[in-house]
């Protein structure tokens, strides 16, 4: 791929359609993507930007975008599972946003964004972090998860818990997929993966 596929829509080609799509974007604050409802402040983040062709797609989306960001995981685990996930699918950008947020609110420490990309085997998890980071994996490159796995989560979480645990993961090696076939760039100033981590485009 020599370049995006569906580049970002340029926010002065925002039509009331898309600022109406992204009103929902209120509930997430300026943790996720900035507000995007008035011309004024419409977000010029490159995710955006692709998601502002369709505004059909984007109030749909919305609404379980954002129970996923404010599910019943902790937030922690959240991250846990996003940076792992965008990790093992060469999400880069889903990687780079999640790896900045977490580090900014102090769900991760350098040592355990560290340990995601290492996998469920590093040093230093306790067994019901690595059963979280082994559920991510196995989810992944598996489709499923193994039964001892799931004994392990089943310790530590709710049902509605282990729910939104793989409907995250899922949702986010599903972003990869798309994303990275649509061409999602960084922007200016992200701190994308590590050298030799990147998939040849």
């Amino acid at each position: 791929m020599t370049g995006p596929r569906i580049p970002p829509r340029p926010v002065d080609d925002w039509t009331d359609e898309v600022d109406d799509a992204f009103s929902a974007l209120r509930a997430h604050g300026p943790d996720h993507a900035g507000p995007a409802a008035a011309p004024a402040g419409r977000s010029r983040s490159h995710i955006l930007g692709i998601y502002a062709w369709h505004p059909a797609l984007v109030r749909s989306w919305l609404p379980f975008s954002n129970h996923l960001r404010h599910s019943t995981l902790p937030d922690r685990v959240r991250e846990m599972a996003i940076i792992r996930a965008t990790w093992l699918g060469f999400g880069e950008y889903e990687w780079a946003q999640h790896v900045r947020m977490s580090r900014a609110a102090g769900y991760l420490t350098d040592a355990e964004i560290d340990a995601l990309a290492e996998g469920p085997d590093a040093a230093g998890w306790t067994a019901g972090d690595a059963a979280i980071v082994r559920a991510a994996d196995e989810l992944c490159r598996a489709r499923n998860v193994t039964d001892p796995t799931w004994r392990d989560l089943e310790a530590q979480f709710s049902r509605e818990q282990l729910m939104d645990l793989v409907f995250t993961v899922a949702t986010y090696d599903m972003h990869c997929t798309a994303f990275n076939t649509l061409g999602l760039r960084l922007e200016p100033g992200m701190t994308g993966f590590p050298a030799g981590h990147r998939r040849e485009r």
